[in-house]
């Protein structure tokens, strides 16, 4: 939901630019998504999160949230209502809801403890990267932090379904997960040179 919407702005009566309100469909997608993270949770861990019920609400619950993540900044986007709650909101709904599952995964033992640390740092270390910046410029997502999303998302869902002893389930999530791992790094440390490219030019004197 970040990124600018492609139509132009909605106008008042006279022509005047007016900001969306907030009270719109993709912030309630967004504040929905939150409100889903909880109930993920409660489920993925309820009964000692081994039961097939429980660990089959639990990922139709992370998928409902992912699939909310699309269509709110797609929303917004096309009809023009990114707002300054949406952009601060949409984040915060993307890290809760992932960082949910890896620290439940690893809770469990069915995840190992280094590649949730290794996915949190980084996650925040980009978010802190970006506040320590902002006065010089804005770090989009990149192409490769977007497939590092979708591959975080498709590997927590497989390691979330309750099959774990079918083979080939378990080692297609132990694959796609070790692809997330490693776009999570790659990309975590081209946000770092980013940032620091993005003062260096800031502090650069004009010609």
């Amino acid at each position: 939901m970040t990124n600018p919407p492609t139509n132009p702005a909605p106008r008042a009566a006279g022509g005047h630019l007016h900001a969306p309100s907030a009270w719109n469909v993709p912030n309630a997608l967004t504040v929905l998504r939150l409100v889903l993270v909880p109930l993920f949770v409660w489920l993925l861990l309820r009964e000692g999160g081994h039961t097939d019920s429980n660990r089959l609400l639990a990922t139709a619950a992370f998928v409902v949230a992912i699939v909310t993540d699309r269509f709110d900044g797609d929303i917004a986007r096309r009809w023009n209502l990114v707002t300054n709650f949406g952009k601060i909101a949409d984040p915060i709904a993307d890290k809760a809801l992932t960082g949910a599952a890896f620290l439940g995964l690893s809770y469990l033992g069915e995840l190992p403890w280094w590649v949730t640390i290794v996915v949190m740092v980084r996650e925040w270390g980009v978010t802190a990267l970006r506040f320590w910046v902002i006065r010089h410029g804005v770090m989009p997502a990149s192409r490769g932090g977007k497939l590092k999303t979708v591959l975080q998302a498709i590997a927590l869902g497989l390691y979330l379904l309750p099959w774990q002893d079918l083979k080939i389930l378990h080692w297609t999530a132990i694959t796609i997960m070790a692809a997330a791992v490693l776009v999570t790094i790659i990309t975590g440390l081209d946000y770092v040179g980013r940032a620091l490219r993005l003062r260096a030019a800031a502090k650069r004197p004009l010609p």
